[in-house]
């Protein structure tokens, strides 16, 4: 699902975000609802990033999260009742323009057209994109991935995550 934005583009660059779990619900630009592994997934743009709500877990990636927040770490890993969680993330840093235009466009279009992904736009610049997708992962009913993107034009950075839910056995 593809869906421009009618907000002023809040994220200036990758070092600005944070990272929390266990948040509520934030205000969502654009929501795609989905089930995998028997979970009710949501995919929330927000407008300082995105929110995932898959089943026991919220995962925020956004500027300006409240306290207890923290900088968006490389690798994390925790334990829910019932689950395992594991989050990783990393910056890629594109040497011009051209480069970061030619990866943001086709990152949107391997995204088009997917039942299971949600892209943002943000006005002011094509290549200001949110994207959230899950992520198959070929063990049917015990395990729930994500990935997401969030391309900073200013910088010419793209910060990508992959996350997973598994069930313990």
């Amino acid at each position: 699902m593809l869906a421009t934005l009618d907000t002023p583009y809040a994220d200036t660059r990758a070092d600005a975000l944070s990272f929390a779990v266990g948040l509520p619900p934030r205000d969502a630009l654009a929501v795609l609802p989905l089930e995998r592994a028997g979970l009710r997934v949501q995919m929330r743009l927000l407008g300082a990033s995105h929110q995932v709500i898959a089943g026991p877990l919220s995962e925020t990636v956004a500027c300006d999260l409240p306290d207890g927040a923290r900088p968006l770490p490389a690798r994390m890993r925790d334990a829910l009742p019932g689950w395992s969680y594991d989050f990783a993330a990393r910056t890629a840093v594109h040497d011009d323009d051209a480069a970061f235009a030619r990866a943001v466009d086709a990152l949107r279009d391997r995204l088009a057209g997917r039942p299971d992904a949600l892209t943002g736009t943000f006005p002011g610049s094509d290549h200001a994109i949110t994207a959230l997708a899950l992520d198959d992962t070929g063990t049917p009913g015990g395990e729930v991935g994500w990935r997401t993107w969030h391309a900073y034009p200013q910088t010419r950075e793209i910060v990508m995550t992959r996350s997973r839910l598994v069930r313990s056995s």
